[in-house]
């Protein structure tokens, strides 16, 4: 099975991952483009959610609770921080466009013991990581250190010509304060869209090795082993990582061979 998940280029549905289609525990994702007027109804069932407002504007119905107007990018390139909202278990969900939108919903198992909430764009914590040809820019969407039962979200921005994800990294052990096991998905965006990056998914055996050429709207599914990206010339790559495991803590472990250059 392919871990390259091809996008739908026009239409409302983008693209999907469930537990079933990935082969794994944990970690669902769908993005959907919503016209202005849209709906998009779903009930959480056994699953925790975060709803992330890639671009455009949005109301969100929680349980009957309005959440007005979340969203002001008009693109996922905007350097302003998205608007998301987290939902616990068997909650009833309605999203509807004001605007064109591009609507990501991110999944995991959940237990229903936390409150529904609005994750306020401001607490979101911007950082940049690396440096040279390895800088890209971070933003924690949900991190550990806010209220989940497993889900964690980010999203990435790698400027033209950089490396992310790098010096490769894995998180597929239960090994804690070495390393933790969590599923991951990509969810590649490129700037401008006609763009392509590359991401390899590969083990230290090497039973797991493959390169793939990711376009706009693809995902990549990481359920084990190193999963570094490059940005070609001229293409900004943003991607919207999901993990989800057994914890829900993100402790990784850097490839031996190439760990020499942090230092």
């Amino acid at each position: 099975m392919s871990l390259l998940v091809k996008a739908h280029r026009t239409g409302r549905e983008i693209v999907e991952v469930t537990p079933q289609s990935a082969g794994w525990k944990h970690v669902g994702f769908r993005a959907v483009r919503l016209a202005a007027g849209e709906t998009e109804s779903l009930n959480t069932g056994a699953n925790e959610l975060c709803v992330v407002v890639l671009r455009g504007t949005v109301d969100v119905s929680v349980g009957g609770k309005l959440h007005p107007q979340l969203g002001t990018r008009d693109s996922v390139f905007d350097d302003v921080p998205p608007a998301a909202v987290y939902v616990p278990s068997a909650h009833e969900v309605v999203i509807t466009a004001q605007r064109d939108a591009e609507v990501a919903l991110c999944f995991a198992p959940g237990t229903g013991r936390h409150e529904p909430r609005v994750i306020d764009p401001k607490t979101m914590t911007r950082s940049v990581r690396g440096m040279g040809s390895n800088t890209r820019h971070v933003r924690d969407i949900l991190p550990q250190t806010e209220p989940a039962d497993h889900l964690l979200v980010v999203e990435v921005v790698t400027p033209a010509g950089n490396a992310s994800s790098y010096p490769p990294h894995k998180h597929d052990r239960d090994a804690a304060p070495e390393e933790t096991q969590l599923e991951e998905t990509y969810y590649h965006r490129l700037n401008p869209p006609q763009g392509f990056a590359f991401q390899r998914v590969y083990t230290d055996d090497r039973s797991l090795d493959e390169s793939m050429a990711v376009e706009d709207n693809d995902v990549v599914m990481v359920p084990r082993g190193y999963h570094p990206c490059v940005a070609p010339h001229g293409y900004d790559l943003y991607y919207l990582n999901v993990m989800a495991g057994p914890g829900r803590v993100w402790i990784f472990k850097n490839d031996p061979a190439h760990e020499w250059m942090l230092k």
